[in-house]
């Protein structure tokens, strides 16, 4: 389990979301079967997703975060629910560039900097809010950073880290995302400034033995804290034989005939977790006939 915690400053002038998502990506990594640089990328985009969708209000809502550019990933898709718990997916999960030249994973140079950050949110209304921003660098940090700025005029610093493993299971993950308040004056943005200025890295600091508050109090170490919520998030699929079939009877009922008299068994497999649903023909027949 991950665990994530959401904390305002005394004044009301800033907000701060921190996750350690550890878990979280080692069960990703575990189902999309990412080489390091992947885990690293998509390990940020779903560490992002888990704490903007923490931020949603409705039960039901959820928001999509896509990375596509010009790397060799391709694409990256993470989808988080309103608790903060998360999916994702990586439209090449393997990729071996050589490392950056401050001898670290080169995300930037596997995910490429010509590209758009996509943002969906779900929140039960007739068409889902949606924005797009040009991608920074392609670090994934710097470009949530960007949005925040561009589509929804929220001055955002943001954090996150993956530290990959040699055996390519996930050591360390996690990220914080500090705003500032409708009521921040000059004086509150310079003491963040200060307050965050020479901050370790995420990883750095959980792989210590830090805990997420202490990493939020670190970064805010000139405000007064209050912590307002802390819960177990986790990677959750939310894939079923009811969506599945929803998916199948879209292709219509003669689509459906052809695959049964075409295959002996029709396998539908999960992006997200890997999970198989089969379909035998007499299954396939029977979903068109309710087609009818």
């Amino acid at each position: 389990m991950g665990k994530l915690i959401r904390c305002i400053t005394s004044d009301g002038a800033v907000m701060a979301t921190a996750v350690d998502s550890t878990d979280i990506i080692n069960k990703a990594v575990y189902y999309q079967r990412t080489s390091a640089v992947v885990s690293a990328a998509l390990g940020r985009l779903l560490t992002a997703a888990s704490m903007m969708g923490d931020m949603l209000k409705g039960s039901n809502d959820s928001i999509t975060l896509r990375v596509a550019a010009d790397g060799e990933i391709g694409s990256l898709i993470a989808v988080s629910d309103s608790n903060g718990d998360v999916r994702g997916y990586v439209m090449n999960p393997v990729v071996e560039i050589p490392l950056n030249s401050m001898g670290k994973l080169d995300v930037s140079g596997a995910v490429g900097k010509n590209g758009t950050l996509f943002v969906f949110k779900d929140l039960g209304l007739k068409e889902p809010y949606s924005g797009q921003v040009p991608l920074v660098s392609g670090e994934i940090a710097e470009d949530i950073t960007s949005y925040y700025a561009m589509s929804e005029q929220i001055p955002t610093v943001c954090a996150l880290g993956v530290l990959v493993n040699p055996d390519l299971t996930i050591k360390a993950a996690g990220g914080y995302l500090i705003q500032l308040l409708p009521g921040a004056d000059d004086d509150t943005i310079n003491k963040l400034e200060q307050s965050i200025a020479g901050m370790d890295s995420v990883t750095k600091l959980l792989s210590a033995g830090e805990t997420i508050e202490s990493i939020v109090r670190r970064a805010l170490k000139d405000f007064e804290v209050e912590v307002l919520d802390e819960h177990d998030v986790s990677y959750k699929c939310n894939c079923s034989m009811e969506r599945v079939e929803k998916a199948l009877l879209s292709m219509g009922p003669k689509e459906l005939l052809k695959l049964a008299d075409e295959q002996k068994l029709t396998e539908a497999k999960c992006h997200f977790c890997d999970r198989i649903y089969r379909f035998p023909s007499n299954s396939l027949r029977k979903l068109a006939e309710k087609e009818n």
